[in-house]
C-alpha cells in the first residue's frame, strides 16, 4: 500500500517511510491510497468475534500488504490487552468505555499500536536511533509515553503545555524516565504542535536526528483506532441495538472520529456521526458555514480537547473529495461550554449513577439533544473520570475513587525540562 500527502506535493511513500517520518515533506499528512471494502460476510457474524479477532481483521486491510500476517497477528493482539466494553446508560445511549488500557484513555490503543509496530521497522533495518515527537493536551502524552516505555532504539520527547493539563496527566509522562523526556513548554497545546511540525521541516535538525511524530497525524496512531469502532458494532450487534446506530465522538484534534470514517468507508454500519466539541467549535462552525478558520484554542476543563487548528480536518476533507455537503451528510456537530458540561456530568450521575469524564460528558449530551425516533447512540468515554478527578470532585461534590493504576503514577517523581514555546530554544535543545 503506497500513502499519499494531502497537501498532493509529495512524492508516495511505502507504510514504512509514513510511519517513521510522520509528516509528508510538504507539511501535508499521509493518507492510503485506497480504502478497501470488508465483505458482507465479515459483517454478518462479527458479533462472533473476539475484538482481537475483529481488530486483526481491520488492520490487515490496511497493513498486511506490507507487513507479514504473524508479525501484524501479533502487534495487534500484544496491543489490545485490554477490553472497550459497550455499557448502557440510558435507554438506547450506551457508552463506549476507552479507559481500561494501561493510562486510562482511548489513546492506549494506537500508542500501543504504534511502538510496536515501529518497533518492527527498526528491528527490520537495524536503523539508528529514531527519535518521537509527540504534542498534547493530556492523554497522549501518557498513551506514547507509557506505548514507547522502554522500547530499544526510540527515544520520546513529550511536548506539553505549562498548567494546561491535569496533575494525574501531567504525573503519568514527566515521572518515567528511561528513554521519555518531557518538555513544559511555555504555551498552549497548539504551540507543542506548532514545534513539532516545524520540526519536521527543519533540514538542519532532520540530518541530525531521525525524527517522528506520535501524535494522530502518524498513520500508525489515528488508523488502529478504528478497530474499537468495529468492536463496538459487534457488541451493540449482539444485542440487538445496531441497526440505527449513531456514534458521537468528543472532537479535538479529530484523529478519533477521523478514524470511525475510515470505517464507514470500509462499511461498516453506522448511520451517521457527531463531532462534540467543547467551547473550541472551529470544526462546529466549518459545517455550518463551509469555512475552516483556525484560531487560538481555549482552555476548557474537557482540556484533551482544547485545539484550535485540528490537524486530522486535513484528512476528513480529502476522505470526502473536499465536498463540504458530503461532510455534513454524515456527520453533525455539537458543541458546548463548561457550564454546560458540568451540568451534564451532574445530570447523568444523579439519572443514572454513570460518572461521565469532562469529554464523554460531551458526547452524552450531544446524543441526547441529537437523537431521532429510533436511534440508538454510543458515546465515547475517552478517559477514566478520575483522570480528571479535581474537575470532577468539584462537580460532583463527591471523592471518586482514584485506580490503583493512577496511583501508581502518583508515587514518581516529576521529571520535565522547562522550555518557551520560540522554536529556536527548541531546537537548540535538540541538536544540542
Amino acid at each position: 500500500m503506497k500513502y499519499y500527502s494531502t497537501n498532493g506535493q509529495a512524492s508516495f511513500a511505502t507504510l514504512q517511510d509514513a510511519v517513521v517520518k510522520g509528516l509528508a515533506s510538504d507539511k501535508g499528512l499521509y493518507m492510503p491510497e485506497r480504502i478497501k471494502l470488508l465483505p458482507q460476510a465479515f459483517y454478518d457474524h462479527i458479533e462472533d468475534l473476539s475484538f482481537q479477532e475483529i481488530a486483526y481483521r481491520v488492520a490487515d486491510e490496511f497493513f498486511g500488504e506490507d507487513v507479514p500476517s504473524e508479525t501484524l497477528k501479533q502487534i495487534v493482539y500484544d496491543t489490545l490487552s485490554f477490553d472497550v466494553p459497550v455499557v448502557k446508560v440510558k435507554d438506547n445511549i450506551y457508552s463506549l468505555e476507552l479507559f481500561h488500557g494501561p493510562t486510562l484513555a482511548f489513546k492506549d490503543v494506537g500508542a500501543r499500536f504504534m511502538a510496536r509496530l515501529l518497533g518492527y521497522f527498526i528491528r527490520k533495518e537495524g536503523k539508528e536511533q529514531v527519535n518521537v515527537l509527540v504534542a498534547t493536551s493530556g492523554d497522549t502524552g501518557s498513551a506514547v509515553a507509557n506505548g514507547f516505555l522502554g522500547v530499544e532504539g526510540i527515544h520520546v520527547y513529550v511536548l506539553y503545555p505549562k498548567g494546561k493539563v491535569s496533575p494525574i496527566q501531567e504525573c503519568q509522562f514527566t515521572t518515567l524516565g528511561q528513554n521519555i523526556t518531557a518538555l513544559e513548554i511555555d504555551g498552549v497545546f497548539d504551540d507543542c504542535q506548532a514545534l513539532v511540525k516545524n520540526a519536521f521541516v527543519d533540514a538542519q535538525l532532520k540530518q541530525h536526528m531521525k525524527l517522528t511524530s506520535a501524535n494522530s497525524i502518524n498513520v500508525a496512531r489515528f488508523l488502529p483506532q478504528s478497530f474499537y469502532y468495529f468492536y463496538a458494532y459487534a457488541q451493540l450487534k449482539k444485542q440487538g441495538k445496531a441497526d440505527d446506530l449513531v456514534v458521537c465522538v468528543p472532537s479535538g484534534n479529530f484523529g478519533n472520529i477521523c478514524s470511525a470514517l475510515f470505517g464507514k468507508k470500509m462499511g461498516l454500519p453506522v448511520k451517521r456521526f457527531i463531532a462534540a466539541n467543547n467551547a473550541n467549535d472551529i470544526f462546529f462552525k466549518y459545517l455550518k458555514t463551509g469555512k475552516y478558520e483556525p484560531k487560538p484554542s481555549v482552555q476548557t476543563i474537557a482540556n484533551a480537547m482544547d485545539v484550535g487548528n485540528p490537524s486530522n480536518f486535513a484528512r476528513i476533507y480529502d476522505l470526502y473529495g473536499k465536498d463540504h455537503a458530503a461532510i455534513c451528510a454524515d456527520i453533525s456537530g455539537a458543541t458546548y461550554s463548561d457550564e454546560q458540561i458540568a451540568d451534564t456530568i451532574r445530570e447523568v450521575q444523579a439519572e443514572t449513577g454513570y460518572i461521565c469524564d469532562p469529554h464523554g460528558a460531551c458526547g452524552y449530551r450531544a446524543l441526547k439533544e441529537g437523537l431521532k425516533e429510533g436511534e440508538v447512540g454510543l458515546f465515547l468515554e475517552t478517559a477514566h473520570p478520575a483522570k480528571f478527578k479535581s474537575t470532577v470532585d468539584k462537580i460532583l461534590g463527591a471523592d471518586i475513587e482514584i485506580p490503583a493504576k493512577l496511583q501508581a503514577f502518583m508515587k514518581g517523581t516529576k521529571q520535565s525540562i522547562p522550555l518557551s514555546k520560540e522554536f529556536t530554544e527548541f531546537k537548540k535543545f535538540l541538536m544540542n
